[in-house]
């Protein structure tokens, strides 16, 4: 009669250790996919093994007691490339840092699914195209930092939502259209969207089309 409890324990263990382990290898295989778009000249990304259970021994990676990713420190490392869909898999990602490359392309709307991101830092590549309007998704974002890149069109209104942020940079790209003031938008300082050649000021809410100029 004793022996049914225990089977059901094990069974129970059994079942959270592969859970565990199927979330942590989905972790690794979305990062391992983001590393086969990268160049990386200086080997920074060497210890990125496919074949380990999880990415947490991994460099430049950090995890949290779950052995979920909670952060991705890749800032100043000389590595460039593109970023794919693959980065929204990492349901856990607080702070995702790619400042200081040289990484080109788009930036995946995917990002939109990482709903526990606090902060957001791509600033210093050469991102073009649109500010993603799903980025507006992250309600615990505080900082977003996109400056220095090569973005175009207009800032995306749906970003006043985001109630939590703290810092935002969008300076130095090709933005268009009007600076948005409701929520957040009001406190940040014009220096914040400085060097957009075709970005108007607020004071030409409601005068003009929102995406005048794009």
């Amino acid at each position: 009669m004793d022996l049914l409890p225990s089977l059901l324990l094990f069974f129970l263990s059994l079942f959270l250790c592969l859970s565990l382990s199927f979330s942590t290898n989905s972790e690794g295989n979305a990062l391992h996919s983001l590393r086969s778009r990268l160049s990386d000249p200086t080997d920074v990304l060497q210890s990125w093994d496919p074949t380990l259970v999880n990415p947490c021994t991994w460099f430049h990676v950090t995890c949290d007691s779950s052995n979920h990713v909670v952060r991705l420190d890749l800032g100043n490392s000389n590595i460039s490339g593109s970023l794919g869909p693959e980065l929204g898999q990492l349901k856990y990602l607080q702070y995702l840092q790619l400042y200081r490359n040289n990484l080109k392309g788009k930036i995946p709307k995917e990002l939109g699914n990482l709903r526990k991101l606090i902060s957001l830092d791509l600033y210093g590549n050469n991102f073009e195209q649109r500010i993603p309007s799903s980025i507006s998704n992250l309600k615990s974002l505080r900082f977003l930092r996109l400056n220095n890149n090569k973005l175009t069109g207009s800032i995306p209104r749906e970003l006043t939502a985001l109630t939590n942020l703290k810092v935002l940079d969008v300076s130095n790209n090709d933005l268009c259209g009007t600076i948005p003031v409701d929520g957040p938008f009001s406190t940040f300082p014009m220096e914040s969207y400085a060097n957009n050649s075709r970005l108007n000021g607020p004071e030409l809410k409601g005068l003009v089309p929102y995406d005048f100029g794009c």
